[in-house]
């Protein structure tokens, strides 16, 4: 029996992966850097456009989309609520709350495409993808008209409110954030001294985000389909398929150690190209990842300070009842779970044979139809 080379080895392999993984983590903060910074100041103008709450849907999607994460989003939001001086109505802001939901989706589904040039991986990662935008779409067509017509999630929030002291908030310093942070760092240090303006460094970090996402997906990818493939995939499968319950914490705790939604669900995409992860089992970890992502609101709102510190909060609260009651409210039920999967696997399908179409469903979901409606609108 020929002897097994030392980079064979399951140890080694694993390592390979986690620094493929920590690489490819710092490629998505980077995308969400560089979009943030060439928006910079457009997503606060949106966030004050109109009282219409289905362009504040809109303007919602449209913000998030741009600066690639609902935490920041909802954070600019509260702010907006919390201003000592013309703030922005609770009630206004909730269906932007909504939307953020629906546009902190694009950047997992962005880092999809990477699998664009083998056909059954990107079948897989792209449906593991949009699970989370047609659920989260569902969640504002069942919520929104309610919220209208009854203002529960207001009502619910203010009773809440009441409830909790407010006091000074201290932000939660993740070792993994941390460490993301600092990949970050370095890489900027970098484009710093070699661009001339804030603007090209904006663009050479989505540059590198662009060559750091794929270049990081195909290794894991191809080390993932070596020897050491079925055992993860037994390990992975058997945690998260044992109890929806564990894959919904799962979510939770890898959102608030990463405070970023994006990351947690952008994290799942590789996983399911090469095969290791199933759609049934990536699902309740985006809805976990939907609640994780309202701790950095919390965490804002329980820092502000001034009059209106108290909407500051609600607004926050509203947030997370939203994600709650959209979870007990649809996964519970096989018929509605089984929607945004079977919307998945169809829109994958037809993405496979069309990959235009997948280039199209990130472009007008998340950008033009905002537009376009808030403008006619």
């Amino acid at each position: 029996m020929p002897e097994r080379s030392w980079t064979e080895h399951p140890l080694v392999r694993a390592a390979v992966v986690v620094g493929l993984l920590y690489l490819f983590l710092v490629g998505v903060r980077l995308l969400g850097s560089g979009f943030r910074e060439l928006s910079e100041g457009a997503a606060d103008s949106f966030l004050t456009a109109t009282e219409n709450p289905f362009v504040g849907l809109m303007i919602g999607i449209l913000a998030t989309s741009l600066v690639q994460s609902s935490s920041v989003t909802t954070a600019m939001i509260v702010g907006l609520v919390a201003a000592p001086e013309n703030p922005l109505p609770v009630a206004d802001s909730i269906p932007m709350i909504m939307g953020a939901n629906i546009g902190t989706t694009v950047t997992n589904t962005v880092a999809s495409i990477a699998h664009i040039g083998r056909k059954e991986e990107f079948r897989r990662a792209f449906a593991v993808a949009t699970v989370h935008d047609f659920f989260n779409y569902m969640a504002v067509l069942v919520l929104l008209p309610l919220e209208l017509f009854t203002g529960v999630l207001h009502k619910s929030a203010v009773a809440l409110t009441s409830i909790l002291p407010l006091r000074e908030g201290s932000d939660f310093e993740s070792p993994i954030k941390t460490a993301i942070e600092a990949g970050e760092t370095l890489i900027r240090v970098v484009l710093d001294a070699l661009l001339p303006t804030e603007q090209w460094i904006a663009g050479g970090l989505i540059v590198m985000s662009g060559l750091l996402i794929f270049s990081t997906l195909f290794g894991i990818v191809r080390v993932m389909r070596s020897s050491m493939l079925s055992r993860i995939e037994s390990l992975v499968s058997r945690a998260l398929a044992r109890n929806a319950i564990i894959a919904i914490g799962v979510g939770i705790v890898a959102t608030v150690m990463v405070q970023s939604s994006s990351i947690t669900t952008s994290l799942l995409v590789p996983l399911a190209g090469a095969g290791v992860l199933k759609l049934e089992h990536a699902f309740p970890v985006t809805l976990g990842a939907n609640v994780g992502t309202t701790v950095t609101a919390l965490l804002a709102a329980l820092a502000a300070t001034g009059v209106n510190a108290t909407a500051g909060l609600t607004i926050a609260l509203v947030h997370l009842l939203f994600n709650v009651s959209a979870m007990i409210v649809i996964y519970p039920f096989e018929p509605a779970r089984r929607i945004p999967i079977r919307l998945a696997r169809w829109l994958a399908d037809a993405a496979v044979k069309s990959r235009a179409l997948a280039i199209f469903y990130v472009i007008g979901l998340f950008y033009l139809i905002p537009v376009l409606f808030a403008v006619l609108t």
